[in-house]
């Protein structure tokens, strides 16, 4: 191809991004790929939104929201201005000028990185994928995977990145449930295979988002998206020993935290709980060791942060055995309801959540467990489903031990304190709470 040709394919497509007249495929409409996609949307680009889940197709065509940071107002305009088609079909992929790929990433029972969602993503993609396409990768993963995973499946029938077809990684950094930084106005991390690849792909996050931080390369990306989260695994592992040691000192961990966090330099106040949720903390501290590992290196305090954080379920369970023990009861046969099932305050969202694992537990001790939740009705795990039950002083004084999980702005709290036997709080939520039946992590 003639040098002028390459040129024309990499400054045709910038000017169409610059212009508004690209189209972008979002590939996975959940958490990441959704916002992302109204965002695009609302910037005036012409953007084709594909999920496998016809449910969320239907959603998405009605102009109804099922992702809590995206109002369904938002969504409804994008789809009946046209600039957000929702669909099933991979085929929308050949009309497209960028494909942003957003699937889940998860682990396996081994915790092993587990692509299936990224390969099963690729094996449509490279149907459709040709020359001039610009592919980024979004998927939470290990270093190296745009270059060792994706670049081989598009490179194909001669085409060359950089030349034919422009790839990029840039790690979604969604925090669900924040109000003051949405997808729009959090910088956009992005690196490119090759100089022009970047060039491209923050051309796009542009149209969209508050401001693009190019990187050297995909790797440094992929990376940056795991120093981020294990930095936070790392400092609330310390922090959920700190509570542990603090508990055996009988220290007030809460009251330490609160002091320390009055230093004005030099610390940055991290909090216990009952243990990791979410889809990027639990998860991506496991992606980098694991990536460690192949190259020969052992990452201790990673793992030692991931141990102390997987206790954490345990040592709850723990606390509410101290309540039920100081009441002359054991967990076997007690009714416990847990409050709050979401993996963090108000959000709706339940992956990875510490709130499941202890369900399991209790449950596994014979005790009889409940939840409520304001913003999670049903919740379906271990092939069963519970159903959240409605708070009222009634329904309290009617359980042996009420555990707070998920300290959602909504709970009654003073309602909770003054009709509960006994309360095992994990956040602290009951700070300006005095009373015998409350017992702290």
């Amino acid at each position: 191809m003639a040098k002028r040709e390459q040129e024309t394919l990499f400054t045709h497509l910038r000017d169409k991004i610059k212009k508004r007249r690209a189209t972008v495929a979002v590939i996975g409409l959940g958490y990441v790929g959704l916002p992302l996609a109204v965002e695009m949307a609302k910037a005036g680009l012409k953007v084709y939104g594909i999920d496998v889940n016809d449910e969320k197709v239907r959603s998405i065509k009605r102009g109804v929201s099922y992702v809590q940071d995206v109002k369904s107002s938002d969504l409804k305009k994008t789809v009946r201005s046209g600039r957000l088609t929702a669909t099933t079909d991979y085929s929308v992929v050949s009309e497209a000028d960028a494909i942003d790929i957003c699937v889940p990433t998860p682990l396996r029972k081994t915790k092993d990185p587990d692509m299936r969602f990224i390969v099963a993503a690729l094996d449509e993609i490279e149907k459709y994928v040709r020359r001039g396409h610009l592919v980024i990768l979004e998927s939470t993963t290990y270093p190296g995977t745009t270059e060792e995973v994706v670049l081989p499946r598009l490179a194909r029938d001669g085409l060359k990145v950089g030349r034919d077809f422009f790839l990029g990684f840039s790690p979604e950094r969604v925090d669900p449930g924040n109000r003051k930084f949405d997808t729009a106005k959090i910088p956009k991390v992005v690196g490119g295979v090759t100089d022009k690849c970047t060039t491209l792909a923050c051309e796009l996050y542009n149209t969209c988002v508050k401001s693009t931080v190019p990187v050297s390369s995909t790797t440094v990306a992929e990376m940056v998206k795991l120093l981020e989260n294990t930095f936070r695994s790392v400092n609330i592992g310390l922090v959920n020993e700190m509570c542990l040691m603090c508990a055996h000192m009988d220290i007030d961990v809460w009251e330490v935290i609160e002091a320390a966090a009055t230093k004005p330099f030099g610390f940055m106040p991290f909090f216990p709980g009952p243990g990791l949720g979410g889809h990027c903390i639990p998860i991506d501290p496991f992606y980098l060791s694991w990536k460690a590992k192949m190259a020969g290196f052992e990452p201790r305090f990673i793992e030692l942060a991931g141990q102390i954080n997987s206790s954490m379920p345990d040592y709850v369970v723990s606390r509410v055995n101290d309540a039920l023990n100081d009441r002359r009861k054991s967990i076997n046969g007690a009714r416990i309801l847990i409050l709050g099932v979401a993996y963090k305050r108000d959000v709706d969202d339940t992956r990875e959540s510490p709130a499941l694992d202890i369900i399991r537990l209790l449950e596994g001790k014979g005790g009889k467990v409940d939840y409520a939740d304001p913003l999670v009705d049903t919740i379906s795990f271990d092939a069963k489903r519970m159903k959240s039950v409605k708070i009222t002083a009634r329904t309290l004084r009617t359980y042996d031990c009420a555990v707070i999980v998920t300290d959602h702005a909504a709970f009654d709290y003073g309602l909770i304190v003054k009709n509960s036997k006994a309360i095992v709080d994990t956040r602290n939520a009951l700070k300006k709470f005095k009373a015998p039946c409350i017992y702290k992590i």
